[in-house]
């Protein structure tokens, strides 16, 4: 149990206001309440509270179908010319930080050496 949710619990069941909870704990109200008011957001359910959630949320999933069209050969600076092609106004840092965080690596590719004598 989160100490949020403690905090709030303390209220419901024994109507302890939520001030006195936070300074008994070193908890600041304002944090509390900064909580409460993303537990009551519609994005709540999907974890996705606020706008830069989402658009991390959704760049993540273009990267996921770009990197799987590519066979996963693709690396970011060839991934973000892809989505740029695309339309996505994202830069290459943004594509391989997506990149890091879903875990996809490009598998390298390798080239032949030939030797002729």
């Amino acid at each position: 149990m989160s100490v949020a949710r403690f905090i709030a619990d303390q209220r419901t069941n024994y109507r302890v206001p939520h001030a006195v909870s936070c300074r008994l704990l070193g908890v600041s109200e304002a944090w509390f309440y900064k909580w409460h008011k993303r537990t009551q957001s519609p994005g709540a359910a999907t974890g996705l509270h606020t706008t830069r959630d989402y658009r991390r949320d959704t760049i993540d999933r273009a990267v996921a179908v770009a990197f799987d069209k590519a066979r996963g050969l693709h690396g970011s600076p060839r991934l973000h010319a892809d989505l740029r092609a695309d339309g996505w106004t994202v830069t290459e840092k943004t594509v391989a930080d997506s990149m890091c965080r879903q875990g996809l690596v490009a598998r390298r590719i390798r080239r032949r050496n030939g030797l002729t004598r």
